[in-house]
């Protein structure tokens, strides 16, 4: 929408990130600005000394305000975001409790957001003295030291300037003070379009020879690289000329001069997948029963063209991920788009690969492992209307699609789906309004849902679709309990049963491969002081340091904060020697794999191993290409992933996420485990898991090996029922953080106090004690939470954000935050 006749105020939400101004601003449109400047679109505005970045979110014939400024600059030819997301920003504010600035940018890709800086100029007069005229002695050594800094002529900027020369911050405030350096706020976008020099010669054959004959034959280069031109044309990009010919700018120059070639620049595409899937696209694969009467439902309520969700509950193995392709390939045919949610960075490589060979360039990639320019590209192909079919995780929901038909969420019980800074938005509630929106169809899919989405199928919100059994009748892998205690008793002290041992052996001799899973990267858990008890904790955290080794280097390092240090020899406390590392994480797996199956070759995916960019896909390509036979990782390799000679999955301990302080601890552990094991056995070679455990008989674990998934949700089901825990309540957490415990503990105890009378009449809300959080401490501060649980969180909206406002400024005041997550999903 462009500004209308008459209309010629807009109204801007700011880049300022301060709740008192956490409201639109009016600004004047200048008339060469009135058709560019329409809702979505980004701009530059003045706001108190300094320029701003700013969102346009509507627009106004007279703002009551007497004075209004006028919009300096617009970033984009066309606005980043539409109309629909514009709401959508607004809703998430609404819901999340979020400032409006925050909500916008999560909208945008990252390096869109434009980076503001100070730039130091020499004001008039005094750029054009000399270094020692004009009074310079009236100016310190270091003062000198920065004019003359300035004079050189190259941009200079003041956070930049004082990173390099922290000293001369006194010198700089004097200057500005006094008038000799203005001070001079500029905006710039982190990343920009490329564009490419590219060749191109589209005269017809008699006049193209009739003037390369003209060429003299001493020019002979310029003659090869006008048929080079011509031969791969119609339009070469400039490097490629240079590269194949050996020819120099100034030849393809002279060219040009001549009129055989013409220059141009044109938009280069940073691809992160070209020239990897060329070839014929793969044709849809036959379905089975189940999956045709699945698929006959999902374009059934595609063509009734009413927002409708819908959970595809397969067992692993079930072929959701066809239908999905089917089910996109239908919403295409109708003209309309789609978006597909994948949670895991390590399911984004296999994902792609399918999409890509199934549809080609139509389908356009977003996730985090793609650099900036790469996302960037990638969104505008989007904007601009160039693709059908969005795949990305997390974020992807905010892809600027206008004709949306389908928006399907792969295991959508995963929790990545949670956003952990503001807005803390869930992708599955965004994606419903967007569906909403565009009267669409929300296909979730997963094996074992999450129990607030089971819920809802029981509440007639969510129709559900069954896949009961694994494509071409595959049978489930069978699963095998061993219990770790019996295996101590017994004096095996391995990570290693006996009998998963037994099974590795075998696997090995047949030439099948094998997934080892355990969610705890590093060496070991802790080291510890077996004379005094002394732990390594984080200075910053309330937390044990993890042993990390190395190419013979041993370090102790935190997994929230980052914190680092050489591990010890002797125990700091006491000097004793005998200072021993507990528990074991992938790499102690790793290290202890290569002793007992020496001839094994092992991959081993974590964080650790994962850090750089197409890091997970170069993995999981090794694997499936046979370059090794045990594949050995965290959650990361847990879910979605395909391997065809996988027969065997080994859980070194199910325990470590069973006993987390969090009401979903079982919830979680029971989707691992699942998940874990639907990884065996997907294709001919039978499947075989073996769950290691200290705790056989929780229900949790139980219910994993029989794959039962209503068995486990009627059992969990009626502990939350009986506890008021999700999904028959909202929980809001509030978690306040300060450096000084006491000042933490009391703000929290006031906003407690603040809520309990403000909503001690509203029928079916609790506001528990607060009280520290299970990490107590991370990054130095000191942390307290404070949930409150309610049937509807409209009736409660009001008194928390009032609530949040007010002691989120009072924590700011004190040099301490106070965060607010509405549907949490962790509690930690």
């Amino acid at each position: 929408m462009t500004a209308s006749a008459g209309v010629r105020f807009a109204e801007v939400i700011v880049d300022v990130h301060s709740r008192d101004l956490d409201r639109p601003f009016h600004y004047r449109i200048p008339d060469r600005f009135l058709p560019s400047v329409q809702i979505g679109a980004r701009v530059i505005v003045p706001f108190g000394p300094r320029q701003v970045e700013g969102y346009v979110i509507g627009f106004s014939e007279q703002p009551d305000v007497e004075r209004v400024k006028e919009i300096l600059d617009v970033l984009d030819e066309q606005p980043p975001l539409t109309e629909e997301l514009v709401k959508l920003a607004d809703w998430m504010s609404h819901r999340y409790l979020a400032s409006k600035a925050a909500s916008v940018q999560a909208l945008l890709p990252p390096g869109m957001r434009a980076k503001a800086a100070v730039r130091l100029i020499l004001s008039e007069g005094v750029a054009d003295q000399p270094a020692n005229e004009g009074g310079s002695a009236t100016f310190t050594h270091q003062e000198r030291e920065l004019l003359a800094r300035l004079r050189q002529g190259t941009p200079v900027y003041k956070e930049k300037l004082l990173q390099q020369h922290p000293a001369w911050k006194t010198a700089l405030q004097r200057l500005v003070q006094r008038g000799v350096i203005v001070e001079k706020h500029e905006v710039s976008q982190a990343v920009r379009t490329v564009y490419l020099n590219v060749a191109s010669c589209l005269l017809p054959d008699a006049d193209f020879y009739a003037v390369v004959g003209q060429i003299p034959e001493r020019a002979f280069k310029q003659k090869e690289v006008a048929h080079w031109i011509r031969q791969h044309g119609p339009e070469v990009p400039v490097r490629d000329v240079i590269r194949a010919t050996g020819a120099s700018y100034s030849t393809i120059k002279a060219l040009a001069q001549r009129g055989i070639v013409t220059l141009s620049q044109i938009e280069e595409r940073r691809n992160p997948y070209a020239n990897r899937f060329d070839g014929p696209l793969e044709r849809p694969l036959q379905l089975t029963d189940a999956q045709a009467r699945a698929l006959n439902a999902i374009v059934g309520a595609l063509e009734a063209g009413s927002p409708e969700r819908i959970l595809l509950q397969g067992v692993t193995g079930s072929g959701k991920t066809e239908i999905y392709l089917q089910a996109i390939a239908a919403t295409v045919a109708q003209g309309r788009q789609a978006i597909v949610l994948v949670p895991e960075i390590s399911l984004t490589p296999q994902m792609v690969e399918r999409f890509k060979r199934r549809f080609g360039g139509q389908v356009a990639v977003l996730h985090s492992r793609l650099s900036q320019g790469e996302r960037y590209d990638e969104w505008k192909r989007i904007r601009r209307g160039q693709v059908s079919i969005v795949v990305g995780a997390r974020s992807a929901i905010f892809a600027p699609l206008e004709k949306i038909g389908l928006i399907v969420i792969d295991e959508e019980h995963e929790l990545s789906y949670k956003q952990e800074e503001q807005p803390k938005y869930h992708a599955r509630e965004v994606a419903w309004q967007r569906s909403l929106h565009h009267r669409a169809v929300l296909l979730l899919g997963s094996a074992t849902p999450s129990l607030e989405t089971r819920h809802m199928i029981e509440q007639g919100k969510i129709r559900r679709l069954l896949l009961p059994t694994r494509y071409n009748q595959r049978p489930l892998p069978a699963v095998k309990l061993v219990d770790m205690r019996q295996e101590l008793q017994a004096g095996n002290r391995s990570m290693f049963s006996r009998e998963l041992h037994r099974l590795i052996l075998d696997r090995l001799e047949k030439r099948e491969q094998i997934i080892l899973f355990l969610n705890r990267r590093g060496y070991s858990t802790f080291i510890l002081c077996r004379n005094c008890g002394y732990v390594a904790r984080c200075p910053n955290c309330d937390i044990s340091l993890t042993y990390h080794q190395a190419k013979g280097f041993e370090m102790l390092r935190c997994h929230y904060c980052g914190h680092s240090e050489p591990s010890v020899a002797r125990c700091p406390a006491c000097t004793s020697p005998y200072i021993r590392t507990f528990g074991a994480g992938t790499q102690r797996v790793e290290e202890e794999l290569h002793k007992v199956f020496p001839a094994a070759r092992v991959i081993r995916m974590d964080v650790d191993t994962t850090g750089t960019k197409g890091s997970h896909e170069r993995l999981l390509r090794q694997f499936r290409e046979g370059q090794a036979e045990i594949l050995l990782g965290t959650q990361m390799i847990a879910k979605g992933l395909d391997f065809p000679r996988v027969s065997l999955v080994g859980v070194i301990t199910a325990d470590t996420s069973l006993h987390l302080p969090d009401f979903r601890a079982a919830e979680r552990t029971f989707q691992l485990l699942t998940q874990v094991a639907g990884r065996a056995g997907r294709h001919e070679t039978a499947g075989s898991v073996l769950i290691q455990t200290y705790h056989p008989e929780h229900y949790a674990i139980q219910y994993a090996v029989t794959q039962d998934y209503e068995e486990f949700y009627r059992q969990e089901v009626q502990i939350r029922r009986t506890l008021a825990n999700p999904p028959f309540c909202e929980l809001t957490v509030f978690t306040m953080q300060h450096q000084d415990r006491e000042k933490a503990e009391r703000l929290i105890r006031r906003l407690e106090k603040k809520l309990r009378a403000a909503l001690q009449s509203v029928p079916n809300v609790q506001v528990l004690t607060a009280c520290p959080a299970p990490l107590s401490k991370l990054n130095g501060k000191y942390r307290y939470h404070l949930c409150v649980k309610c049937t509807d969180f409209a009736t409660v909206r009001p008194a928390l954000l009032e609530g949040y406002l007010e002691y989120s400024r009072l924590a700011r005041q004190q040099e301490g935050t106070l965060t607010v997550d509405v549907n949490a999903q962790m509690i930690l």
